[in-house]
């Protein structure tokens, strides 16, 4: 195989710092090509749920309309209930508004699994169950964020996302304002495939840029990291989110003292202290995700009975919300009614916490009551599902996923044909390193806010340095 520099190479690398820039691209492309294309399917699958699903489950989602009024949600409760073993416990319903969407409960199962129940709203036929865990969007979801492998690979995709940035930047660094925006198609072979790249790196690279930087408040470590930051520094959840602590009727305040204890054991779904990234919820909002759910107060009396779901519902009508939202029922004589909403329209979102005694409603936090950095993520996160302006969003953020999936591939071939063989393949290194200030300095800033992929930078120089490729002398200025 000839590995002869290429004449464009040649003919474009008289700027010192070329090679050195090159060299970290190829090897942040190296590290992330095969999970851009993971991301990509993934991505644009799960930006389509909501048409994928019906048809998917179209058994257990979708009824007919009728004209007959729906039954109450007691009522079908009750129904789901029926053909459980005993210990199942439910845990949360999703109230829906359309006219031709079936009802559906999650129950935690004696064994701890969960399972989702369906009925017909308007009969309270029982429609089936699925396990909500194994559905097929919450697989797709799970393999866009950690690849189904637990925390290690929540953290690798965050490693994906923060080399994805180095990718970006240093192809934008290399091609601009060399590459033109349309690709050269009278070349052959490796030169076409750098042309068709350049040119689709140049186009995406700011909706790409934007598209991993709104998914990164998402990740596993730096995320959590970054949210408890924004929250300390009042841009983030809600301030005054301190859980309330009372009794709740008829128990004692050693008593309470005990369930409380309790609240952190296993299978136990909406017990104080909890945040809402614990509840039992598909999807929160990422401002609220951080807030504490407080206890009922234990308002009434000595003895008061919680109130039924059904109650909880119509409060809901009054203050104007039909459907689309989740309630988390509470499993404790201290848990309360969580209400989480949780629209494409980041302004109409909406969590509320419910005494279950009394229904007073203990509190309402809307778009309003999130810091700066809060509302900035929920508009870049319902923009990144492809939620906020429908279809169209919907294909947007499909044609970014697949372009950076073909980036991928075209970055793949091009080493593939320049590689030589039992080699790596890595651009030589230019034999008197330049300054490159504005370069390292970025490179030290990224390692500074993202400390995860601080350590591996410092890990690839060291193998850079010392393990890897040859010395040429650099090219003339």
């Amino acid at each position: 195989m000839d590995t002869r520099p290429e004449t464009f190479v040649q003919s474009v690398s008289g700027t010192r710092g070329y090679r050195t820039l090159w060299r970290w691209h190829f090897y942040a492309g190296l590290f992330v090509m095969p999970f851009l294309v993971i991301l990509a399917i993934t991505g644009s699958i799960y930006c389509f749920a909501p048409q994928i699903e019906p048809l998917l489950y179209s058994h257990q989602l979708v009824v007919a309309p009728q004209s007959a009024p729906r039954l109450g949600e007691d009522t079908l409760l009750a129904g789901a209930r029926k053909g459980l073993p005993v210990g199942a416990i439910p845990i949360t319903a999703r109230i829906s508004a359309q006219a031709n969407r079936s009802t559906e409960f999650i129950f935690r199962m004696p064994d701890g699994r969960k399972a989702s129940v369906y009925l017909n709203p308007y009969d309270g036929t029982l429609l089936g169950q699925l396990d909500p865990e194994h559905r097929f969007m919450q697989i797709d979801r799970m393999i866009h964020r950690k690849l189904l492998l637990g925390k290690p690979g929540e953290l690798l995709m965050e490693l994906v996302a923060c080399w994805t940035l180095v990718m970006i930047g240093t192809g934008i660094a290399l091609w601009w304002p060399r590459a033109t925006l349309m690709p050269d198609l009278r070349l052959r072979g490796r030169p076409l495939w750098k042309s068709l790249h350049a040119t689709l790196g140049i186009w995406i690279a700011a909706g790409a840029l934007a598209f991993v930087v709104t998914g990164l408040p998402w990740t596993g470590s730096w995320g959590k990291h970054f949210k408890a930051l924004a929250t300390s520094a009042g841009l983030g959840s809600p301030r005054g989110h301190v859980p309330f602590r009372s009794t709740p009727p008829g128990q004692s305040a050693t008593n309470s003292a005990t369930a409380n204890r309790h609240a952190s054991s296993p299978g136990r779904d909406s017990m104080s202290g909890m945040t809402m990234d614990d509840m039992p919820l598909p999807q929160v909002p990422w401002a609220v995700g951080a807030v504490h759910v407080p206890n009922s107060p234990g308002v009434g009396a000595p003895h008061a009975s919680p109130l039924p779901l059904d109650q909880i519902v119509a409060q809901m009508r009054a203050i104007g919300l039909t459907g689309g939202y989740d309630i988390v029922l509470p499993t404790s004589p201290e848990g309360v009614y969580t209400v989480s909403y949780f629209p494409a329209n980041p302004k109409l979102e909406r969590t509320m916490y419910i005494d279950q005694y009394s229904g007073a409603l203990l509190k309402d936090i809307r778009y309003r009551d999130y810091g700066a950095i809060s509302k900035a993520v929920s508009y870049s996160t319902s923009l990144h599902m492809g939620r906020y302006f429908g279809l169209a969003n919907q294909l947007v953020c499909t044609a970014l996923s697949l372009a950076l999936a073909t980036l991928a591939i075209t970055g793949c071939v091009m080493w593939w044909k320049r590689r030589p063989s039992g080699s790596l393949g890595a651009p030589t290194r230019e034999r008197t390193a330049p300054p490159m200030r504005a370069w390292k300095i970025a490179l030290v800033a990224l390692g500074v806010v993202f400390p995860l992929m601080g350590a591996t930078v410092a890990a690839v120089w060291f193998a850079d340095r010392f393990l890897f490729g040859r010395v040429v002398p650099s090219a003339p200025a």
